[in-house]
Order: structure tokens, then C-alpha cells, then sequence
């Protein structure tokens, strides 16, 4: 089992920034990729941006140029920088552990953490 415990979600302004982090604990194995998802109001899950164990990013179209991802793979911490929010970034944010094994992905899901961009 692996624990992920977000923090820093609440209410910004349009234009503010937000940083979010998730801690990772439990039977965590290497190399593994981790990363942020949200859920908009009344929309499905999607992909914010994911970083792999060495480095390589994946950052979503909407948010690319204004968001940032990194990790501390020592500290098994993972935290988006959002800048220049704007109010299509409202959305429940969960931080995502992915391992796979061969053909198998094993995942773990944060309980997810609100961010509200008001105008």
C-alpha cells in the first residue's frame, strides 16, 4: 500500500498562485512516476502533469507555461507550482503514484484537495 497526502489547495484569486505538495509513503518502490490530476465541477478526471523517477515531465496542454511540476525522489515528495490561475483551473486536485510491472500498473490515488479561482 502507498499513502499520498496533499497539501496546499484553498482559494486564490484569478491571476495568484497556488503550490501544491504530496508526501508518499508506504511500500513505495523504484523507478515510479508521480503526479497531479483534477477534476473539474461536473467534468471527468484529467491529467494535469506527471513526473517520471529520473525527471522527464508530462504537463498538460491547458496548464503548460504556467504550472510546474517537480519532485525530491529522496524525500518521496512531489509539488506543483501553479501560477497565473485563471477560473477553468477550479477543480479537486489529487496527487497520483504510478508503478508498473511488465504489462500491470499499480496506482494510488491522494484524497485530493480543493482549488477555488474566483474573479
Amino acid at each position: 500500500q502507498v499513502q499520498l497526502v496533499e497539501s496546499g489547495g484553498g482559494l486564490v484569486q484569478v491571476g495568484g498562485s497556488l503550490r501544491l505538495s504530496c508526501a508518499a509513503s508506504g511500500n513505495l518502490v523504484s523507478p515510479n512516476t508521480m503526479g497531479w490530476y483534477r477534476q473539474p465541477p461536473g467534468k471527468r478526471r484529467e491529467l494535469v502533469a506527471i513526473i517520471t523517477y529520473g525527471g522527464v515531465t508530462n504537463v498538460a496542454d491547458p496548464v503548460k507555461g504556467r504550472f510546474t511540476i517537480s519532485r525530491d525522489s529522496a524525500k518521496n515528495t512531489v509539488t506543483l507550482q501553479m501560477n497565473s490561475l485563471n477560473a477553468e483551473d477550479t477543480a479537486v486536485y489529487y496527487c497520483n503514484y504510478k508503478k508498473s510491472y511488465g504489462p500491470t500498473l499499480i496506482e494510488y490515488w491522494g484524497q485530493g484537495t480543493q482549488v477555488t479561482v474566483s474573479s
